[in-house]
């Protein structure tokens, strides 16, 4: 791809691609990515481990301004549709942890952190984070279940070629935006979506199966008594 820059190290790529954003105008699709984060960042504060040089870290800038606001989650299916479909070529058993992480069985594969900003009421840009770990084999932090390609095929992965599939596959689902499609294809590929599993909110904890999930990225759970529960980001936890 072209329209792609390399920085050695930086504290964040979202920050990079925001800093710049805010001193010249990009071309849509423009990606920059890094061998390290000195501040890399999670959903909501979180922090994104990543060894030097070993995995990939990158950010790309859209303007989908004909997304209403109110269904801006269709971009996070959408690139978790799109890493999913890159992965699934050479791994079974991927999927994706509402609302964006990508699994492989019970251990997290990759992160990805959107930020936008908006214009009135249309969404002005969307800068998207993404973290997936490849080659690294040793994790220090204390998240409780990463794994790497590198760990699950035992072999090294070329983190340019990743990085140019990744970023195509997003770009062509981009392009046509067909949001049944890309909802359809999330929904099918979410992890834990069948059957019932346990849950826990800071009330409670509960058995429950995935019902549905709304256009604005609010998840709808079933208990095992019938009664339907709703939640945003962060109001529960799949234990």
């Amino acid at each position: 791809m072209k329209n792609v820059e390399f920085i050695k190290q930086t504290s964040s790529t979202n920050a990079l691609l925001w800093k710049i954003l805010h001193e010249k105008s990009l071309s849509e699709g423009k990606v920059v990515y890094t061998d390290f984060q000195s501040s890399g960042k999670g959903q909501i504060g979180n922090s994104w481990e990543s060894e030097a040089g070993k995995n990939l870290l990158f950010s790309m800038v859209l303007y989908p301004q004909q997304i209403p606001p109110d269904q801006l989650f269709l971009i996070s299916q959408l690139v978790s549709v799109a890493i999913k479909n890159v992965l699934d070529r050479s791994c079974d058993n991927i999927s994706i942890k509402w609302p964006n992480d990508i699994y492989w069985n019970d251990k997290k594969l990759a992160g990805i952190l959107i930020e936008n900003s908006l214009q009135g009421n249309k969404i002005k840009a969307v800068v998207i984070g993404i973290g997936l770990n490849v080659n690294q084999q040793k994790f220090f932090s204390d998240a409780p279940n990463p794994v790497s390609l590198k760990q699950i095929s035992g072999k090294s992965l070329n983190r340019k070629h990743l990085l140019n599939e990744i970023c195509q596959n997003i770009l062509d689902l981009y392009a046509t935006l067909d949001f049944e499609r890309i909802r359809n294809k999330y929904a099918e590929s979410l992890y834990r979506k069948d059957g019932f599993h346990s849950y826990s909110t800071e009330n409670e904890t509960f058995q429950a199966k995935i019902s549905d999930i709304h256009p604005d990225g609010q998840l709808e759970l079933e208990t095992e008594s019938g009664e339907q529960k709703y939640f945003y980001f962060k109001e529960v936890q799949f234990i």
